[in-house]
Order: structure tokens, then C-alpha cells, then sequence
């Protein structure tokens, strides 16, 4: 099975477009978290409780370079809780991209030494750049279309000087050409629907990890409506912060896990809405 074809099994099996973020900083944990490596038992329980809510975990992994080798640590050990965990897809969002040997040795990194499923990586170097990341079929890559921040307007929107062409659509273009292994997708925004609905037209088989439908505001059911595909499928909806930081109390897994369910539950009922439609 490629990584494709994984995403949209496990979003089947397990009734959910949901992707959890596990941005965690540690000056954000709550004062229960006071353990050895607070860092990950906040983590792996956040994991614990909202496992049965969410198709994939996205593990930014600055929140974890920042704190040095306890850092790389704690990432290696949440991925080991997340490959235990069945039916789930772990993405290491590290947005990496080089040519040659350094692409090379970041594909070692994330999926060898990791296990990550997926990653995240910058296109805009070009086809030798990605080249390593796509030799298993099975390990998936991300790549960054059209970001939710505001900035992605200084250069992902600018036109190239043809009629409904821009740079978002030329690497959407771009990395459609690079899926023979069935294993590209793409990072588009849910802060800009109606841009990500066009994409979703041009390219129906591409999945999509789509940030932004929390904290940073986007319109989460506009974004189902333009994200998925004809079925309410192929995309994985990403919610970091609304999610780990529910509550900053003792009860922060719980809270976390609410959040979860009530999120899997928002994206269900617009998914609904568009196959039915």
C-alpha cells in the first residue's frame, strides 16, 4: 500500500479527517506536568487521550531542536509511542528542503532514525531536492503549496504572467509530476478556502494536510467543502494549539481530548454537508 493510498484507508477506518499538532513548548505545560521530561509525558498523553479521535499526529519538530539533545530525545520517544499506536500516520513537520547528499541524510533522519510516515518539505529548490524524500512508496511527503500565514503573499501568490497562473499553481503543477510513487501531497492553508477549492479541482488525488482551522482562524467547513475530495475524503485537517493547550490545568488531557472529539465531530458534520451536496 502506498502512502497515498494509506491516507485515505485510514481516514475510512477510522471516520476522521482530524490531525493533531504536537507544537509543544515548554514554558506552555501546565504546572502537573512536572516530571523528568515534561516535554514528553505532556506529549504522550496528549497522544493517550485523543488517539481515538484523530487519523494522524503532526510533531513540529522546532518545539523539540530548540531544547537540544533531550529534545531529539523526546522526539525520538513520541515517535516511538505513535508507531505503537495502530491506524494512525506520523508526519514530522520539519519542512526540510536541499539538494544531494543533505536531502539524503534528512530523509535518513526522519524516516529512517524516526519512523516518521510523512514528512514536510520545501519544493521551491526543485526536482533534485526532493528526489531522496520519494524513494519508499510508503513514506510520505507534504509538500508546501500555498501556507496559511499571511506572508505566503510575498511569494506563493504572485502571478507568473499567464492567466490563472501562479507560483502556488506551478508547484501544485510540480509536485503532481513527482507522484509516480503515489506518495506526494500537498500543505495547503485553510485560511484561503476558495484558493484551496481551485487547487483541489486541478489535482483530486493529491492528499492535503491543511493547516489553520484553529487558532489561526481559517473556516473549517468552508475548508472540508474546497479540501476534500468528491467523497469528503484525502485530507488531513491540522489542530495544534486549540487542542493541547484546552486547559492549562490538571485536566489539560481531558480537555484536550473534548476538543479532539468535538473537531473529528465539526469536520464529519461538513464532510456530510459536501457529499451530500
Amino acid at each position: 500500500m502506498t502512502f497515498n493510498e494509506r491516507v485515505r484507508s485510514v481516514i475510512t477506518q477510522k471516520n476522521s479527517l482530524l490531525c493533531v499538532g504536537l507544537d509543544v513548548e515548554v514554558n506552555k505545560l501546565p504546572k502537573s506536568a512536572i516530571v523528568h521530561n515534561r516535554q514528553f509525558e505532556f506529549a504522550k498523553r496528549i497522544i493517550e487521550e485523543t488517539s481515538p479521535y484523530a487519523t494522524a499526529y503532526k510533531v513540529n519538530t522546532a518545539f523539540y531542536e530548540a531544547e537540544g539533545h533531550q529534545g531529539w530525545e523526546t522526539l525520538e520517544s513520541i515517535f516511538d509511542v505513535l508507531q505503537a499506536l495502530p491506524g494512525v500516520i506520523s508526519i514530522a513537520d520539519c519542512k526540510r528542503g536541499d539538494i544531494g547528499n543533505t536531502a539524503r541524510m534528512y530523509a535518513k533522519a526522519f524516516f529512517d532514525k524516526l519512523g516518521a510516515d510523512a514528512i514536510t518539505a520545501n519544493p521551491l529548490m526543485g526536482s533534485d531536492s526532493v528526489e531522496p524524500f520519494l524513494q519508499n512508496p510508503k513514506k510520505g511527503v507534504f509538500f508546501l503549496c500555498l501556507t496559511s500565514n499571511p506572508g505566503s503573499a510575498d511569494l506563493l501568490q504572485l502571478s507568473l504572467g499567464q492567466p490563472n497562473l501562479s507560483v502556488y499553481f506551478r508547484l501544485a503543477d510540480m509536485v503532481e509530476s513527482w507522484n509516480g510513487g503515489e506518495n506526494c501531497g500537498l500543505v495547503v492553508g485553510a485560511t484561503k478556502p476558495e484558493i484551496m477549492g481551485h487547487i483541489r479541482r486541478i489535482h483530486p488525488d493529491l492528499p492535503f494536510l491543511i493547516p489553520g482551522t484553529g487558532a489561526q482562524g481559517g473556516d473549517l467547513e468552508k475548508s472540508v467543502l474546497n479540501g476534500t475530495d468528491q467523497f469528503g475524503t484525502n485530507a488531513l485537517f491540522n489542530s495544534s494549539r486549540a487542542i493541547l493547550y484546552a486547559s492549562d490545568g490538571e485536566d489539560y488531557a481531558e480537555a484536550a481530548a473534548r476538543v479532539a472529539r468535538e473537531t473529528r465531530d465539526a469536520l464529519n458534520a461538513a464532510r456530510e454537508k459536501k457529499v451530500k451536496s
